[in-house]
C-alpha cells in the first residue's frame, strides 16, 4: 500500500474557471453592450457561435463517446454518465457557496481562477467596448472573489492602449486582485509580447506585485476561421490540442528573450493548463540560442535564459505525468496542478483518483511542493489547506 491510499490528497489549483451570469453587461450602455461577447448554441448541440465586437466566431462542442474516459487511468469518471456532474459544475461555476462545497468534496483548497466567456474580450477592438466590458467582468471577478480567501481572481486587461492596460492593472491591484490575466498572445493587429510597446504594461505588474497569468489557448482568432481549429482531417482533434499548448511557451519566450523578467525581477509569471514539462526544455533551447548566437543575441542579459525561467516562471499542468518528474528530476521547482474546475475537460469527479495516480509513491516534499508549496508562494495570502 502507498503512503496515500485509503487518504484524502489536499491540494490549490492553478487553473480554474469562473461562469460568468448572462446579465453581466446589462446595465453597460447599449452600444458597449451589444458589441461585447456573447454565446449562441446551436439546437444541434454541436457548436455554438460567439458574437463579439461585429465578429462571429464558431466554436466545435465536445461530444464525449460512449465509456470514454477523462482521467488517467482506469479510476477515470465516465464522460458519458456526467449529467448531473454538468449541472453541478455550472452551478459552482458562478455561485461561490456550491463552488466551495464542490472544491472540498474534491479536495480542492484554493484556486486561480480566469474568466470564461471573458477571455473572449481580447478579440474586442474597440477601444472604449474593451475598456468598459473588462471593467464589468472585473467587478464580477472581484465581487466572487470576496466570497472566500480561497479564491484568486484574475483580472483581465484592456489591450487595445496600453495607457488603458497599465492604468487597469493599477486599479485592479488596489482593488484586491493578486493576478491579472493574459492572452498568450496580444490582440490582432497590436505587437508581439516582446515589443517595447509592452515595457509600461510589465512595470506595472512589478510595480503592484500581481502575478502575470497567462492561459493557453487564448490567442485571438480571425473571425473567418473556426476557433480552436488548425489542422482538420485525420488526428485533427489530437493535433488541435497540442497546438494550444505552444502559446504559453512562447508568451514566456518573449518576455524572457526581450529582457522584461530581467528589467524586473520581482516578476512572477504563470502559465495554465499548458503542462509542465515544457520549461526545462525551452530552458536548453533558449541557452543553446543566446549561447550560440551570442553575436545577435540583443538585449544582452544578467544571467543565462533558463535562470529567468526557473526562478520567475511557474506552470500548471492537469494529468500530465511527466510533469511531477520535471520537478525532481529535472529541477523545475515551479510546477503546481491544476483542476481546470468546472470545464467539462477538467477533473471534477474525479480529482481524488486523479491525484492519487500522480502522486502516490511520490517523495514528500516534492508533492507537497506541487501540490501546495508553489502556489502559496505566488499566493501567500490563501490560507493553508487542512492538515498541511
Amino acid at each position: 500500500m502507498t503512503a496515500h491510499e485509503g487518504t484524502k490528497i489536499w491540494t490549490n489549483s492553478g487553473d480554474s474557471h469562473i461562469m460568468e451570469p448572462p446579465d453581466l453587461f446589462d446595465s453597460l450602455p447599449e452600444d458597449v453592450r451589444e458589441r461585447l461577447p456573447r454565446s449562441v448554441k446551436d439546437p444541434s448541440g454541436e457548436f455554438e457561435t460567439i458574437y463579439i465586437d461585429g465578429q462571429e466566431f464558431r466554436r466545435d462542442l465536445p461530444k464525449p463517446k460512449p465509456g470514454e474516459k477523462k482521467g488517467l487511468g482506469i479510476n477515470a469518471r465516465p464522460a458519458d454518465s456526467t449529467e448531473d456532474d454538468f449541472l453541478n459544475r455550472i452551478l459552482g461555476g458562478n455561485d461561490p457557496a456550491h463552488r466551495l462545497k464542490d472544491l472540498d468534496g474534491e479536495g480542492v483548497w484554493g484556486e486561480v481562477i480566469y474568466p470564461s466567456l471573458g477571455i473572449w474580450t481580447f478579440n474586442i477592438r474597440t477601444p472604449r467596448v474593451v475598456k468598459e466590458g473588462v471593467r464589468a467582468l472585473n467587478e464580477f471577478a472581484l465581487d466572487f472573489q470576496h466570497k472566500s480567501p480561497r479564491f484568486v481572481c484574475t483580472a483581465s486587461i484592456p489591450l487595445i492602449d496600453i495607457d488603458d492596460a497599465v492604468a487597469e492593472v493599477r486599479r485592479a491591484s488596489a482593488a484586491g486582485f493578486a493576478a491579472g490575466f493574459l492572452p498568450t498572445r496580444p490582440p490582432i493587429g497590436r505587437p508581439e509580447w516582446n515589443d517595447e510597446e509592452w515595457d509600461p504594461l510589465w512595470a506595472a505588474f512589478a510595480e503592484t506585485g500581481m502575478v502575470i497569468c497567462f492561459h493557453i489557448g487564448t490567442e485571438p482568432h480571425d473571425p473567418t476561421q473556426r476557433t480552436g481549429v488548425y489542422y482538420r482531417g485525420r488526428g485533427g482533434a489530437v493535433l488541435n490540442y497540442v497546438e494550444t499548448t505552444y502559446g504559453g511557451q512562447r508568451a514566456v519566450t518573449q518576455l524572457i528573450a526581450c529582457g522584461a523578467l530581467d528589467r524586473h525581477p520581482e516578476l512572477r509569471v504563470l502559465v495554465s493548463e499548458g503542462g509542465a514539462t515544457w520549461g526545462p526544455f525551452i530552458a536548453d533551447r533558449m541557452n543553446e540560442g543566446y549561447r550560440q548566437h551570442s553575436a545577435g543575441v540583443r538585449p544582452v542579459l544578467s544571467k543565462p535564459p533558463s535562470d529567468f525561467l526557473f526562478e520567475q516562471v511557474y506552470a500548471s499542468f492537469q494529468h500530465d505525468a511527466s510533469a511531477v518528474p520535471a520537478n525532481w528530476a529535472m529541477g523545475w521547482k515551479n510546477v503546481m496542478w491544476g483542476s481546470d474546475y468546472p470545464h467539462f475537460e477538467g477533473t471534477f469527479g474525479h480529482t481524488q483518483e486523479t491525484l492519487h495516480e500522480l502522486f502516490d509513491g511520490v517523495d514528500a516534499e516534492v508533492s507537497h511542493r506541487i501540490r501546495i508549496g508553489a502556489f502559496q508562494e505566488l499566493f501567500p495570502h490563501v490560507p493553508q489547506p487542512p492538515g498541511e
